[in-house]
């Protein structure tokens, strides 16, 4: 017998109708043979006027308060949830976060699941119950009621499939799915049949609102299947599985995204020497700010350099107060930001192993007038941040540019989401036996939101071209890369700095034994110095949860600084931190990243 966890979202449960309509497909897998857990949201609007309620009496609401406030809102759900199964003749019961065991930390309105309990579940699920449990919230080891931030209830779901050990995870929401972009903004997206965990992690925290990064995180470490599917329909949606279920054939971008309210922070003239970077980031880190975008570029001149960062438009005030008390540490010369960027990006497994996607990018951005502030890019990423006016448009051109409006051919052969690894089968469980095998894999997934890293890595065979004092204008990055493919290089990392007096930096890096082909082609194709660096170091960390679990990147350039290693540039992304380094000091890097973050050597 299958066991299956279902979430309905705020929007499916908002009114009575909708609520019956959601106890049904309830009742439809029950009746089917699986066993079912129902995770619901607080109904329609609520959450957003409980919070409006507090603020009518606090300006600033205790946060504590405001979690057992909030939590009430999910607590009306359930009981409405109940009341429907019951009442069209199937026996359900329902429970509050802390009534299950979800243990959290303490860290109110953002805290984080340590572990759960399946007992009391398993014991109403063998009895032939539908279960239903209060999304988004928890309890702490002290008992009191903690909440789970925001797309809290997406992140109750996937826990929960992870522990029981669930066939599957379907989240039911307003729409049918996960699309190439927002097709409020492109019509002509497309509904992505499969995706992978990485590249939905890349879409979610770019405000791809269908799935929060946090549930998709617990979808990667426990190898959990989602089906992200319509309330209002039985069409098949999106399957969120694996890289290897996931890949598509002739495919290079899967997606493109938008983030709108952002926001770049620069702290400028920092002495280039070991420890600065780091210094910058503890500030920040310290005030739990989710850092986005990582640019630090060469040093001009082997003695200067500008940090640069993106973060929330919502935490610049407070990133502002962090980055001006970072530079008064460091010594740097002053703290700049913009409050109307955007962040565009185009995401794909594809990136991997087709050429020309950021050639593509840049040209079709430089032709119509659109000038890129920012560059990073990952394996399966590339993002450029944009002035916030033009975005709209830039989306537009990116989603033509990619035909992503055209279906993709999936691998062939039948799909069929592989099932959790290791897990004890739920018919075991159904006869009183396996709950102790379920306890045990609970145990084994305590601290089930500990940051995991996966690996530390390094990678010798590279060098870095910098083009110098480059002119800030449309057209500059796509004459560059135009000339590097028409020259046959690879490229790897791209970063580009934010302006300064009108010009920037670009660099990027490529094989080590092209570096000098390349950079003559760059010197052709624009008016910059060209400078190549043929001695560098790639190091690389790899997890899951590195942008969710503030304070990842501090500690890297923490355990390089206390070697005394120097850091030459840096790019970031939703799975890995790049940084790169002299050649010299690589091997060192690498060691001591992998005691920073207890990797064992391989």
């Amino acid at each position: 017998m299958s066991l299956i966890v279902q979430k309905f979202g705020g929007t499916s449960v908002a009114d009575s109708r909708k609520v019956l309509a959601a106890a049904q497909r309830a009742i439809q897998a029950h009746r089917r043979g699986d066993r079912v857990l129902v995770v619901v949201s607080a109904r329609g609007h609520t959450t957003d006027e409980l919070i409006a309620l507090a603020r009518e009496i606090s300006e600033r609401p205790p946060a504590r308060e405001m979690d057992v406030l909030l939590a009430t809102g999910e607590q009306v759900s359930i009981a409405l949830m109940a009341i429907a199964i019951q009442g069209l003749g199937v026996p359900a019961i329902s429970f509050t976060g802390a009534q299950i065991g979800i243990v959290t930390d303490s860290f109110f309105t953002k805290a984080r699941i340590r572990n759960i309990s399946t007992e009391r579940i398993l014991q109403e699920l063998n009895d032939g119950k539908i279960v239903i449990v209060a999304g988004f919230q928890g309890v702490d080891e002290n008992y009191n009621i903690t909440t789970l931030g925001r797309g809290g209830s997406d992140t109750t779901a996937v826990a929960l499939a992870a522990v029981l050990g669930a066939d599957g995870c379907e989240i039911y929401t307003d729409v049918d799915g996960v699309y190439t972009t927002d097709p409020r903004v492109v019509p002509e997206a497309r509904k992505i049949e499969r995706i992978s965990y990485d590249e939905m992690l890349e879409l979610a925290s770019l405000g791809a609102g269908v799935m929060h990064s946090r549930s998709i995180e617990f979808a990667k470490k426990y190898a959990v299947p989602i089906h992200v599917r319509s309330s209002f329909s039985d069409a098949p949606g999106t399957w969120i599985v694996d890289e290897g279920q996931a890949r598509r054939l002739g495919s290079s971008v899967t997606g493109a995204a938008l983030a709108k309210d952002e926001a770049r922070v620069t702290v400028l003239g920092v002495v280039d020497k070991p420890g600065l970077v780091h210094k910058i980031f503890r500030r920040i880190a310290e005030r739990n700010i989710v850092v986005d975008m990582i640019v630090q570029d060469v040093a001009t001149d082997g003695m200067m350099t500008d940090v640069s960062f993106t973060v929330a438009a919502g935490d610049l005030a407070e990133t502002l107060l962090a980055a001006e008390a970072a530079a008064a540490d460091v010594g740097a010369s002053g703290v700049s930001h913009d409050a109307n960027v955007a962040k565009l990006s185009v995401v794909g497994l594809g990136m991997k192993t087709h050429t020309g996607v950021a050639n593509a990018l840049f040209n079709v951005l430089a032709e119509a007038g659109i000038n890129i502030q920012m560059i990073t890019t990952s394996e399966i990423k590339i993002s450029v941040l944009l002035d916030r006016a033009s975005a709209g448009q830039a989306l537009k051109l990116v989603h033509r540019t990619f035909e992503l409006e055209r279906p993709t051919q999936d691998l062939p052969g039948p799909f069929h989401p592989r099932p959790l690894p290791g897990r004890s089968k739920p018919a075991e469980a159904q006869n009183g036996e396996g709950q102790g095998q379920s306890q045990g894999r609970v145990k084994a997934l305590g601290g089930m939101e500990d940051l995991v890293i996966s690996g530390v890595e390094l990678d010798e065979r590279q060098a870095r071209l910098t083009m110098i004092g480059l002119a800030d204008e449309p057209g500059q990055a796509a004459r560059v890369f135009q000339a590097i493919a028409d020259a046959g290089v690879l490229v790897d990392m791209i970063v580009q700095d934010a302006s300064k007096g009108g010009r920037t930096n670009l660099s990027l890096t490529v094989p080590r034994d092209q570096a000098e082909h390349a950079a003559q082609a760059a010197r052709r194709a624009v008016d910059a110095r060209v400078v190549v660096e043929p001695a560098l170091a790639k190091l690389s960390v790899l997890g899951v949860g590195m942008r969710t679990h503030t304070g990842v990147a501090t500690r890297a350039f923490g355990a390089l600084a206390e070697q005394g290693i120097n850091i030459g540039l840096i790019n970031t992304s939703e799975v890995r931190i790049n940084i790169a380094t002299d050649q010299a000091e690589g091997q060192n890097g690498l060691e001591c990243l992998r005691r920073a973050f207890l990797v064992p050597a391989q």
